[in-house]
């Protein structure tokens, strides 16, 4: 079986899957090929990328390259191509290109556009988006519209008909907040440090904070817990905003999507919070949808769209 290599490299992890491709792709050398050439007329195996099932994701710290080398040595073959994002910086990029190299396997990384595989971006330089943002709203577009018959678990047919503007929070090591709407345009986003980064610029810029793990609760007693509550507080504020700005946009709710590593730590504020400004203007509870590894769907939708894909 042939297969294709999909890299989210992110400033904490990297993250990586190999999903089943079919027809004219070629498993030989493809040393002095381009990864576009090698993939070219390659289908990725959507369903099972789109089932229920889903991409099943290999987590490394992003600074073993060692532990990278061994997963690839371990593959029963060696993938005809990759297709990825990376945000660690060129350094990183570059590892994981000799990596590849060594087993034959050429590296294509994508960029953000303005206008590709049914997203828009208002971003005034779409290309100073982040790659992962990018694929990530790509991939939360799949996962609730799938391009295939194939349904994806937990979507109802109407909803995958009848797409609706989206917000995507992504917790890692930097917080991402970006709005989608109904028709795939990419409204705009926020940055902020993620729930872990806001803890140790702490602990590591005063004299006397710790590196906190307390409890979050509505009134902290203790510096643990103010800590925590406040970092927990901040996060759920900068999503409640989007939200917030959403309804205005929008006359109604967006969905919200939510993924990272960082999102059990905020997932309780985070949901508190939106209840109460929900019932406070007379809506239901907002459903809060978690997504494992939308960068990961992303990649797979632009395979499928440059031909990669099943036709």
């Amino acid at each position: 079986m042939k297969t294709i290599l999909l890299i989210d490299s992110g400033n904490t992890r990297l993250k990586v899957a190999v999903v089943a491709v079919g027809g004219g792709g070629s498993a030989g050398s493809v040393d002095a090929a381009s990864a576009a050439d090698a993939l070219a007329g390659t289908a990725v195996d959507w369903p099972l990328a789109a089932t229920a099932g889903g991409i099943r994701a290999h987590a490394i710290d992003t600074h073993d390259a060692q532990g990278f080398a061994d997963w690839l040595a371990g593959l029963p073959a060696a993938p005809v191509g990759a297709l990825g994002t990376n945000v660690a910086g060129a350094a990183r990029a570059a590892g994981i290109e000799a990596a590849l190299a060594q087993i034959g396997c050429p590296t294509r990384w994508i960029l953000p556009q303005a206008q590709a595989y049914g997203l828009t971006s208002r971003y005034t330089q779409p290309e100073q988006l982040g790659a992962d943002r990018w694929a990530s709203m790509l991939g939360v577009m799949t996962l609730r519209t799938p391009m295939s018959p194939t349904p994806t678990a937990g979507h109802t047919a109407a909803e995958r008909e009848t797409p609706s503007p989206f917000v995507l929070a992504s917790f890692g090591t930097a917080t991402t907040i970006d709005t989608v709407s109904a028709d795939g345009v990419f409204e705009g986003g926020l940055i902020l440090p993620g729930p872990a980064l806001m803890k140790s610029a702490l602990a590591a810029g005063t004299a006397n904070l710790p590196l906190a793990q307390g409890q979050v609760t509505a009134y902290p007693t203790d510096t643990q817990q103010a800590i925590s509550s406040g970092v927990a507080a901040a996060q759920a504020g900068a999503l409640l905003r989007q939200w917030l700005a959403g309804v205005r946009r929008y006359g109604a709710p967006p969905r919200i999507y939510a993924a990272g590593g960082g999102w059990p730590e905020v997932e309780g504020e985070i949901r508190h919070l939106l209840s109460d400004a929900a019932e406070s203007m007379g809506y239901l509870p907002p459903t809060i949808t978690v997504i494992e590894n939308p960068v990961l769907y992303g990649l797979a939708r632009i395979a499928r769209a440059e031909n990669l894909g099943l036709s």
